[in-house]
């Protein structure tokens, strides 16, 4: 029955079908939907169109309107051409599923005067009741296509709930109906441990991926057909795997989210990951991890805090300032920066500048690090000294057991090399030799599978050549832990490791300036919750380099009755170093009396010394050398002793006084101190002359 909405104004014009399915999966199984909806053609010419174009362009496209739809836009333009008099589907629905473009076209329709028909009815938008039916099925097919989508994305999460949606499994794993299972590749899960092992070993990703570099280690990554290759590694590789948490055994899922945006010229889809506490489901112990759950989570907390922000320390770096990253300033809060000085670069100097900087706001505090550090290194070793042996004894446990592991890599990949060649040889031999289009092809294969032998033995050899068996005795690990300062400060220790020390038992340590006293007040929290604060005096610069005073103070004494010549041999017995560490010389003593005003030593021009030493003053008081130093070691007599292995210097001018003519008296008393003759004693023989 024709409907006598249909006009001959609408029949001379041309009628169009419009077919659509939504998903590719739908095309391809769903061939009843798409038979039923051609089949409205015949409809279109039971109702009096002899001008009939199928468009079909839109087959495995959705209309929800998240896609572009070029058979729809063409519909709508021809209409908005007034050319089409109907346009048709099987169901109103398959036109659009969203308000903007099922709107479009019923205002275009309504204007041009074009009727839509369906397997049921046919609408005139120009008639009020068929444009409000049309806008309230728009409106259904709208809600309809919502409330699917929220009961499948329902059901979606609560199998994601109960840790069971598999939707694809990382290199490494595969899916196991509704679980993950390790990877059978024995050489791929091999790589993945050693992976998780070199990043807790060298406390950062980045040095991971600079190890694996050095020794031309590939890693296996997973393509887009799910088969697993192997790869040069870089960073994004070895962070995926440390920030996933299924290689600790545990289920997680909804850790991102779609964030849509309009960036002024079309609307931008980003992904952004959410926080942890925001996941949908987080299961630890769900299935087999490569590492434990708490040894993952320390390894992600690890290379998360090598992040150099306010929160986190960063990671060690080379460099030999021991607290970069744990100095934060007491007035305002911000981390203390860090450069070097110094002709070799070499001397640290910690500063808050951050202020300054980012705001212009008057800078806080700055001081030289050397003290610091010393001091900081002091009260580390006091607290690290006592477990140092039985650390010593676990790690020389551990180098027993570790393997070569650059070693047993390459001799996995070998081994795979090796298997990949028999496998072109099987398939070259297995060919029929007068077929040279083929047999050519499998014998350059397998050409290619023996020069990758050839290439991973070459390395192999060249790895046995370069290694060098250890000749260290494991008992010496126990006697330089007893030592534990003189590893600590030997320069061979590496400075990164030193770093990670202390972070292991400092948490942070807080800093700032008393100018009243002129300290460097530090406050160091421990990880233990303990807090202890050490308070320095605060150098001038270069003051750390410059010489001790106490040996300023010996060499004032000292030049009193020594050149320079005796006095820098005086400072060496004593094990006395310059400012820079190094042994005394004449010049240098030289150098150290003009910097600091001293007069040089000159003899007298009449031979009377004001200064004399022990020798010489025992010599003036007529005393045993020996009587009159004890005299001076008593108190008895004033007298200098600069240094402890050194000369003793004596005033002209004291040994003349009444205490030095009492230590004469004493000594001419003692029985063991020959008396001579008495003025007014007689003589019993008289004189032969």
């Amino acid at each position: 029955m024709i409907s006598d909405k249909i006009r001959p104004q609408h029949l001379e014009r041309k009628a169009i079908l419009y077919v659509r399915q939504s998903s590719a999966h739908q095309v391809l199984h769903n061939r009843e939907s798409s038979a039923l909806q051609y089949a409205m053609r015949d409809r279109l010419t039971t109702l009096g169109w002899s001008e009939i174009e199928v468009i079909d362009d839109d087959l495995g496209r959705s209309a929800a309107g998240g896609v572009q739809r070029a058979g729809f836009e063409r519909m709508v333009a021809q209409v908005c051409l007034g050319k089409v008099g109907a346009v048709a589907a099987r169901e109103v629905s398959r036109f659009a599923r969203n308000s903007r473009d099922w709107q479009q076209l019923i205002e275009m329709c309504r204007v041009v005067d074009t009727v839509l028909v369906d397997q049921e009815t046919v609408y005139a938008p120009r008639h009020g009741n068929d444009r409000l039916l049309l806008g309230l099925k728009g409106s259904l097919n709208e809600y309809e296509l919502d409330l699917l989508r929220q009961r499948s994305l329902a059901a979606r999460y609560e199998k994601a709930r109960r840790g069971e949606l598999v939707v694809s499994a990382p290199v490494g794993f595969v899916k196991a109906g509704d679980r993950y299972e390790k990877d059978p590749d024995r050489r791929v899960q091999e790589a993945i441990s050693l992976v998780f092992d070199k990043v807790l070993e060298l406390g950062s990703a980045r040095q991971a991926l600079l190890w694996f570099l050095e020794h031309n280690l590939d890693l296996p990554v997973k393509g887009k057909d799910g088969e697993t290759a192997w790869r040069r590694p870089n960073y994004a590789t070895i962070h995926r795997m440390i920030e996933n948490p299924i290689y600790g055994g545990t289920y997680a899922y909804g850790k991102t989210a779609v964030a849509a945006g309009y960036d002024g010229t079309d609307v931008k889809v980003k992904i952004r990951r959410k926080a942890r506490s925001d996941w949908l489901a987080l299961m630890p112990n769900a299935h087999e991890g490569y590492v434990s759950w708490d040894k993952a989570e320390a390894i992600r907390k690890m290379v998360s805090s090598n992040v150099p922000t306010s929160r986190h320390h960063g990671a060690p770096k080379h460099g030999d300032a021991l607290l970069a990253g744990l100095l934060r300033c007491r007035r305002c809060g911000r981390k203390l920066t860090l450069r070097y000085s110094g002709a070799q670069h070499h001397i640290p100097r910690y500063s808050c500048t951050r202020g300054w900087m980012d705001n212009g706001e008057p800078r806080c505090i700055a001081f030289g690090g050397l003290r610091v550090d010393d001091a900081i290194e002091g009260a580390l070793l006091t607290v690290v000294g006592p477990g140092a042996i039985a650390a010593a004894v676990a790690a020389e446990k551990e180098t027993r057991q570790r393997r070569d592991q650059v070693r047993e890599a390459l001799r996995r990949d070998l081994e795979a090399a090796r298997y990949a060649a028999d496998r072109a040889f099987r398939q070259y031999d297995a060919a029929d030799p007068a077929n040279r289009l083929v047999t050519g092809e499998l014998e350059a294969r397998w050409n290619k599978a023996l020069a990758r032998v050839a290439e991973v033995e070459a390395k192999i050899t060249g790895h046995d050549a370069a290694t060098v068996p250890s000749t260290a005795d494991p008992a010496s690990f126990a006697t330089l832990a007893a030592d534990f300062k003189s590893v600590w400060t030997t320069p061979t220790t590496d400075a990164r490791l030193k770093k990670r020390i202390v972070r292991t038992v400092i948490h942070e340590v807080i800093a700032d300036i008393d100018t009243d006293a002129a300290e460097i007040v530090l406050l160091v929290h421990w990880v233990g919750g303990v807090h202890t604060e050490i308070r320095l005096p605060r150098r001038r610069r270069g003051q750390r380099t410059s010489t001790s005073a106490d040996v300023i103070a010996a060499v004032r004494q000292l030049v009193l009755i020594a050149n320079d010549d005796l006095i820098a041999g005086i400072l060496n017995r004593n094990g006395l170093v310059t400012g820079y560490g190094n042994r005394w010389t004449r010049e240098r003593v030289t150098s150290l009396r003009s910097h600091h005003g001293i007069a040089v030593h000159k003899p007298a021009d009449d031979g009377i010394e004001p200064w004399l030493n022990l020798n010489n003053a025992a010599r003036l008081l007529r005393v045993a050398p020996r009587t009159l130093r004890v005299a001076a070691e008593a108190g008895e007599i004033e007298a200098l002793h600069p240094l402890p292995d050194g000369p003793w210097v004596f005033s002209r001018a004291v040994l003349s006084t009444a205490p030095a003519r009492a230590i004469t008296e004493r000594a001419r008393q003692s029985p063991r101190h020959p008396a001579g003759l008495h003025p007014d004693q007689q003589s019993l023989f008289s004189s032969m002359t």
